[in-house]
């Protein structure tokens, strides 16, 4: 029998079910005991906590794009374009998000992020398994990102499998060429393991579907929802180099990255790219 008494304010047909024999099914289903118990600080700065758990929001937003880009693509391969513009509109939203948590560490001055910097010890974001399968999937392939995996099997066979997978845009040009657009056999029976490279006639092939609206509407649609990706996966770069900026400077980054020089190298970069230069010729 119950022994909990509810709210007198509380009572009556709206009244909550309070009493669980175990967790409570809120509980079962978000893991919030797990989520807010991850945090294990390395410092006694209390800006730590900030840090870690940003990273931590950023690594779940990752999670979530990788997924939606997954569906994408494989609605592609199937030809349902409307599931994968579905996909990508929502991803819109979930970038913005991911972006918004910069928020909290952008105005970091140099001596609060020294403060904590030696608990990343070697630690640095170009490390995250998560993030290089959302680069896998915007194109930018690299073995040698694989490198720093090979001690976690799990998380090794996920990114070999994404790197030798089409990526996104290999699905969407796929589709082009399905719909009887020139895009060039180079192009489709590229090694997927290397970097996606621009394509003076893939290009041409987008200026085509952009001066033509009324007869590509669908493909329209789907350059535009592409684009909008891209937008935001630059301003996440850019965001990047900013907060980085700010926080330490030109130094060598953690993990012995380059820091802000090889940001700065990535932030020129677009995904997507002859969906970008393909506008000036229409």
């Amino acid at each position: 029998m119950s022994t909990i008494h509810p709210d007198p304010e509380a009572t009556g047909a709206q009244t909550p079910h309070l009493d669980f024999a175990g967790t409570t099914p809120y509980e079962d289903y978000v893991q919030a005991d797990v989520l807010t118990h991850l945090q294990h600080l390395r410092s006694d700065d209390p800006g730590e906590m900030v840090f870690l758990v940003t990273t931590q929001v950023m690594e779940l937003w990752f999670t979530v794009i990788v997924h939606e880009w997954e569906t994408a693509a494989h609605a592609l391969r199937e030809d349902r374009l409307s599931v994968a513009r579905d996909a990508l509109k929502r991803s819109v939203r979930e970038l913005e998000a991911l972006n918004a948590s910069w928020t909290p560490l952008a105005q970091l001055t140099p001596a609060q992020f020294n403060s904590y910097r030696a608990a990343l010890g070697e630690g640095s974001g170009f490390q995250s398994a998560m993030y290089r399968r959302m680069e896998f999937l915007l194109g930018d392939k690299s073995a040698s990102m694989l490198v720093p995996h090979r001690g976690a099997p799990r998380v090794h066979a996920e990114l070999e499998k994404a790197l030798a997978e089409p990526s996104l845009y290999d699905e969407t040009l796929a589709l082009l060429a399905r719909r009887g657009h020139a895009v060039p056999q180079a192009v489709l029976g590229r090694d997927l393991t290397q970097k996606y490279e621009p394509s003076p006639e893939v290009e041409a092939v987008w200026a085509e579907i952009y001066a033509n609206p009324d007869q590509h509407d669908e493909l329209v649609r789907l350059g535009e929802a592409l684009t909008d990706v891209g937008e935001l996966v630059w301003r996440w770069r850019n965001d990047h180099l900013v907060a980085t900026r700010r926080a330490m400077g030109s130094k060598t980054g953690t993990g012995g990255s380059a820091g802000v020089a090889w940001l700065e190298k990535r932030a020129t970069k677009n995904v997507f790219p002859e969906l970008w230069t393909a506008r000036s010729h229409v």
